[in-house]
């Protein structure tokens, strides 16, 4: 967990910094160094009330650790503590934020496009819908019904009607059901989810831009999860030629907090045409003073953000270039690799059955049971079970009718089922599956 050399590298980089400032008069805030080492040992303590996100026993929720050179690089910038709203308040962290933009939007093949870093994938997701909103007004927004529920949520906020889509035994979007409601006329976005958090499903877009051809609305990518699958080998076939139309739709959302090895909360909303530019009106005398030209404060609905998002997401682009065939690439494609071999180990057990086959590196998995509510009962059970072993899931509710292509024998006798839900986003995995999928049968004793 501790790399005595990260330490290291942060002091280095800490005297580079200070002597770029070598001209300044002599200048240390007092504190208390005794009172303050106390609380940090408070704070070190606190903390060990965590589950050990960082290590590849911990498969539950969507916590992938950050590289060792985005902790360094945020440690570095916090000793200046940049705020990327206006030029003046973060003018090197500002350029580098830019610079990471670009490279984000190239890796979907745009070249042109509008966008910024965001708190994350709430607040970028509510931009792009904000912006959708602008430009088909009183329009309805549809997801699927495996979509985020964020996306609910934010078309309240902002007052935009809003509408799921079924989805088909595979989690995605149902093409069909979709068109049904294209033909009411009343749908200005349509949001394609690139990687469902619950399932991982990648939702059809190729049959969602033929079906731009027809009726007129907005694609929103919600790649917030799996936008960086775009770079993988390892894709099927189908979800391949999802992630090669990314290029195609008006905007996307992806979370370099997530598949991105930052730190949270650092997300990014991207906009096609940059014309949008115009629909965010705003001025402040006191920010944007010393700007001669269009800057991040003037395309945001954020005011204040960490510059230091942006100084550990260009350094880890600079260390961990977005390429295909590259570094970063490879270890995308091993969690790939690991979800595969994971679904491989539970279809040959006798204690669990998974669902859907995955696209990316999510593994959804029912507990064997005679009824629906036994299982749900046993998914609990085999939750707390594998926690005392120091194996880490997450818990999700599956709709009975979207489980049961899967799970053929078994009664229903309820709604929905409870499963067990592995993400398998740590490339490590790959090497900790046959130990996982042990621990697993050991708790399921």
């Amino acid at each position: 967990m501790i790399n005595k050399g990260e330490l290291k590298l942060l002091r280095q980089g800490l005297e580079k910094l200070e002597a770029g400032f070598e001209e300044l008069p002599e200048f240390t805030p007092a504190y208390d160094e005794d009172a303050l080492a106390e609380v940090i040992d408070a704070v070190a303590v606190r903390m060990q009330d965590n589950y050990p996100y960082f290590h590849p026993q911990y498969a539950g929720q969507m916590l992938k650790p950050p590289h060792p050179v985005a902790r360094i690089a945020y440690a570095l910038s916090l000793w200046i503590n940049p705020n990327n709203h206006a030029l003046d308040g973060g003018r090197a962290s500002s350029a580098m934020e830019k610079e990471c933009v670009i490279e984000l939007a190239r890796m979907f093949g745009w070249n042109d496009q509008l966008g910024h870093l965001a708190g994350g994938g709430t607040m970028a997701n509510l931009e792009a819908l904000w912006v959708a909103s602008r430009k088909h007004p009183g329009k309805r927004v549809i997801a699927s019904q495996q979509a985020h529920y964020t996306h609910s949520r934010i078309s309240e906020v902002l007052g935009i009607p809003f509408s799921t889509v079924t989805v088909t035994s595979d989690g995605r979007m149902d093409i069909a059901a979709l068109e049904s409601l294209l033909k009411k006329g009343d749908v200005g976005t349509v949001v394609v989810t690139m990687g469902s958090t619950g399932l991982g499903a990648v939702d059809d877009l190729p049959k969602v831009l033929r079906l731009r051809e027809k009726y007129d609305f907005r694609i929103h990518a919600d790649a917030a999860y799996g936008g960086y699958f775009v770079l993988a080998s390892e894709l099927d076939a189908d979800s391949r030629a999802a992630f090669d139309d990314l290029s195609e739709v008006d905007s996307i959302v992806i979370d370099p907090h997530k598949h991105g090895l930052q730190p949270y909360g650092c997300g990014c909303v991207l906009f096609k045409d940059p014309s949008v530019g115009s629909i965010y009106k705003h001025e402040s005398p006191y920010t944007y003073f010393s700007s001669a030209e269009l800057h991040l404060g003037e395309i945001s609905l954020e005011c204040s953000r960490p510059g230091a998002s942006a100084v550990a997401l260009w350094a880890t682009q600079r260390l961990l270039p977005l390429v295909k065939a590259g570094e970063f690439s490879r270890d995308l494609d091993n969690c790939l690799l690991a979800a595969r071999d994971f679904h491989g180990k539970l279809v040959a057990s006798k204690s669990f059955t998974p669902l859907v086959s995955p696209e990316l590196d999510i593994v959804v998995y029912a507990v064997n049971a005679q009824t629906t509510s036994a299982s749900s009962a046993g998914a609990r059970r085999v939750f707390e079970r594998s926690a005392e072993k120091n194996l880490h899931l997450a818990l999700t509710e599956v709709p009975v009718s979207l489980a049961q292509p899967w799970l053929s024998d078994i009664e229903v006798d309820s709604e929905t089922i409870t499963c067990l839900r592995s993400v398998l986003m740590k490339p490590e995995h790959l090497d900790w599956t046959g130990k996982i999928v042990a621990l697993l049968e050991s708790a399921a004793v």
